[in-house]
């Protein structure tokens, strides 16, 4: 497989091993044509594709220069307004009226479909839910909490914590991924990539506190309370979040034959804090995240 990874250069995460680099911005329309000139490809995936109006330029560039586009859109598109049956599928309800993230993933969604229906344009559109590496951890204030937890203080668990939530490992993803590379019966497709593992939030903070040898303090405060003190925070909860979020794999497994999730969050849990503790510049503690908390839990 010959990789080519158009970026800035300004993510931290190593270059794979043998991949070419093509380095400036995606969303710059003439530095883009120049750096692509002629150059065509089996597969796109664009994974920073936010709004329609980048989806637009990509639907340009690559209209007649790519076999199949996979644009990684997001769970967060299913509305949380209604009442989802889970496990939610691929045609459950669209619509979220609380997150402008997730309006504009849909918005994304809709003008590729368009162009399919109206061009031929080859989307396959892929919906992860939750999905994290060794430095990304799933609670709020990532390492941050973490120190908390070691130090013996208090940590926010939104709601009540009991809402089920779906963790992925990028490398489970990766897997299902590439798998849909090349696939025809794919394109014109949406597709889940997730774990079948389903865990409470209040399970999410345990397992992390365990790897971290630590005793959970969990504070639970309403979702409506955290949107009220920080908006941003609260629309992702009130918009994604808070609700229960359960994902039917039946298509990508009838697509990628053997696919499975196969690391729990128990075991990436301590994958993660293991990751952190190897190197003390990774153990950054926030202390903007650190007083948010702290002023949040003085107020309850």
């Amino acid at each position: 497989m010959d990789l080519t990874l158009v970026c800035r250069g300004k993510t931290a995460r190593p270059v794979p091993a043998g991949a070419s680099v093509l380095l400036g911005d995606i969303r710059d329309a003439t530095w883009a044509r120049g750096a692509l000139g002629s150059a065509r490809f089996d597969v796109v995936v664009d994974w920073v594709g936010f709004t329609p109006a980048q989806v637009a330029l990509d639907i340009e560039l690559f209209r007649a220069r790519v076999r199949q586009y996979v644009f990684i859109s997001s769970a967060s598109v299913y509305d949380p307004s209604r009442s989802l049956t889970l496990p939610i599928t691929e045609s459950s309800p669209i619509g979220n009226p609380y997150w402008p993230y997730a309006r504009d993933k849909i918005a994304c969604e809709n003008l590729l479909f368009e162009a399919f229906q109206r061009d031929g344009f080859p989307v396959t559109v892929v919906r992860p839910s939750h999905t994290y590496d060794l430095g990304l951890l799933p609670v709020r204030g990532g390492w941050t909490a973490v120190d908390r937890m070691r130090h013996g203080l208090p940590v926010i668990v939104a709601g009540d914590g009991a809402s089920l939530w779906t963790l992925t490992h990028h490398e489970d993803f990766a897997r299902g991924l590439v798998g849909l590379f090349g696939l025809d019966a794919a394109i014109g497709q949406t597709v889940h990539i997730t774990s079948d593992e389903a865990l409470t939030w209040n399970e999410i903070y345990e397992r992390v506190a365990d790897a971290a040898g630590a005793r959970l303090r969990a504070v639970h405060v309403p979702n409506e309370v955290i949107a009220s003190f920080d908006r941003e925070w609260g629309e992702s909860l009130i918009g994604d979040k808070a609700v229960s979020k359960v994902f039917d794999n039946s298509k990508i497994k009838s697509f990628v034959p053997g696919y499975r999730a196969e690391i729990g969050y128990a075991r990436g849990a301590a994958m993660q804090v293991t990751w952190y503790d190897q190197d003390r510049s990774r153990r950054v503690v926030d202390p903007g995240v650190d007083e948010s908390m702290n002023r949040l839990l003085a107020t309850l």
